[in-house]
């Protein structure tokens, strides 16, 4: 008999918290995670996958643990002789981080694909996840703000999310097409739940939605499609979720969440905490603490997700 596998959707700390959650829980081999590229970019001459390498250096164990991005135990040598020269240095990388993003332009110049060498890396880091970038073309989140147009790590590092937002376009992404490994895993005869990890839903899962053909291929799949809000108690843990969403003229809250996925989804995780009229939805609910400060939370919210996924019948067809 064949296991059944799932899939995640995800950006970066948050999503990539719940996703390390559901590896431990799942059989081996049987988890796929579709990873936003929208903010890639490139800096000193470097291809820069931030949302990619949280999510390898979460998976794996590696992770900083006080800021959920970046490595543990990084050094910081290069930055400081960078800042010597006067470099640039506003996006800082750390020197074991370096190697990653040195090795991965250099796997780019030659021909390989981001799906390839990050298969490969999370294969050397012991992963038994498969991290699947969002397509192996080139998508880049733009911020229109009150400053202008700023590429998505001008607003989100070098400006610090301090522009107010007007609008959010996905350059690219009409002509993108989803990366192969991505596209099987949704196709996959076996899938049993797609889960849409508690990441921002308009800087880091709307530029996978965008990516032509990622939003049939939900509707196409038998599995049902489950998101985990990722407010709690009405505000963001972390990143300008609740801000984006003040800024456009949305109530903050996880109804909000979901009604932003409308069409998508079969179910939907709240954070029990109070919460803007969560349960007013047309929607299977589960209401639970989707707080993860421990390993044992991702875990738990993890398996709690996937039970409740299990009890969800496909509500919209293509």
């Amino acid at each position: 008999m064949t296991t059944p596998t799932v899939v995640a959707l995800s950006g970066g700390v948050g999503g990539a918290k719940l996703a390390s959650g559901l590896m431990r829980v799942l059989p081996h081999g049987t988890l796929r995670v579709i990873v936003n590229t929208g903010d890639d970019f490139m800096h000193l001459g470097l291809h820069i996958s931030p949302d990619v390498d949280t999510t390898l250096y979460t998976l794996a164990g590696l992770a900083n643990p006080e800021t959920g991005w970046g490595r543990r135990d990084e050094t910081w040598s290069f930055m400081e002789a960078m800042e010597l020269l006067g470099g640039d240095t506003w996006f800082r990388l750390g020197d074991r981080d370096l190697a990653l993003h040195v090795e991965r332009t250099r796997r780019l110049a030659a021909g390989e694909t981001p799906s390839q060498i990050t298969a490969d890396v999370a294969h050397r880091f012991g992963i038994t996840a498969d991290i699947l970038p969002m397509t192996d073309d080139t998508v880049r989140t733009m911020v229109r703000t009150d400053e202008g147009e700023l590429s998505f790590q001008d607003y989100f590092v070098r400006r610090r999310c301090r522009p107010r937002v007007a609008s959010l376009r996905f350059d690219g992404a009409a002509d993108a097409r989803p990366a192969p490994r991505a596209r099987d895993a949704l196709r996959d005869r076996n899938l049993s739940a797609i889960v849409i990890c508690p990441s921002n839903p308009y800087l880091s899962i709307d530029p996978i939605l965008s990516v032509d053909g990622i939003c049939d291929l939900l509707h196409e799949s038998a599995a049902p499609v489950v998101a985990v809000s990722p407010l709690v108690g009405g505000r963001a843990v972390k990143g300008p979720t609740a801000k984006i969403m003040a800024e456009l003229g949305l109530p903050v809250s996880a109804q909000e969440v979901a009604r932003h996925y409308d069409g998508v989804l079969d179910g939907f995780v709240v954070d029990a905490r109070p919460s803007a009229a969560a349960c007013e939805l047309d929607l299977p609910l589960l209401v639970t603490d989707t707080l993860m400060e421990t390993l044992p939370d991702r875990d738990r919210l993890a398996r709690e997700t996937l039970e409740f996924a299990a009890t969800l019948r496909k509500r919209r067809a293509a």
